[in-house]
């Protein structure tokens, strides 16, 4: 499937505001312990390469949660904004970051082994182990897709 259309989104507050054209209207659940501690639950996300346009930069903190990927999120009231690869500027966006994420598709989990036994996820959906999730964003396998594909 193509690329959708440019689609705008924000945070809580309102002083970062975006807009991104996903690669399609997939979107994948992260259940590894930094994106639960960072989001209070799974992080949902789209993949959005390199199609983000910033208003409000200066509000964007950024955490580099990893060597090869960072964590960028609302200064202002912390909302979760999107994962960015540091190798090749991929983003993927928060889906509850958009101001529309109506007809969206969960179709992956990855740090699968991982998630908590308190809740469940119904969807059929491809799923990862952190082993085969770390494999897969490492920039020697960039050709392979992640969370948001």
């Amino acid at each position: 499937m193509g690329q959708t259309e440019k689609l705008d989104g924000g945070c809580l507050c309102g002083a970062v505001r975006f807009s991104a054209t996903p690669d399609n209207r997939h979107f994948g659940a992260c259940h590894c312990d930094m994106c639960r501690r960072w989001t209070a639950g799974s992080f949902y996300a789209t993949a959005c390469g390199s199609t983000v346009e910033i208003h409000g930069e200066s509000s964007i903190g950024i955490y580099a949660s990893s060597d090869w990927a960072e964590r960028h999120f609302c200064k202002q009231c912390g909302t979760s904004l999107w994962y960015k690869l540091k190798s090749t500027g991929e983003h993927y966006v928060s889906i509850e970051a958009f101001d529309d994420s109506e007809g969206f598709e969960l179709v992956r989990q990855i740090y699968i082994d991982e998630k908590p036994t308190y809740y469940a996820l119904f969807n059929e959906t491809q799923n990862m182990t952190a082993a085969q999730a770390e494999a897969a964003f490492a920039p020697s396998n960039r050709g392979n897709k992640n969370v948001g594909s």
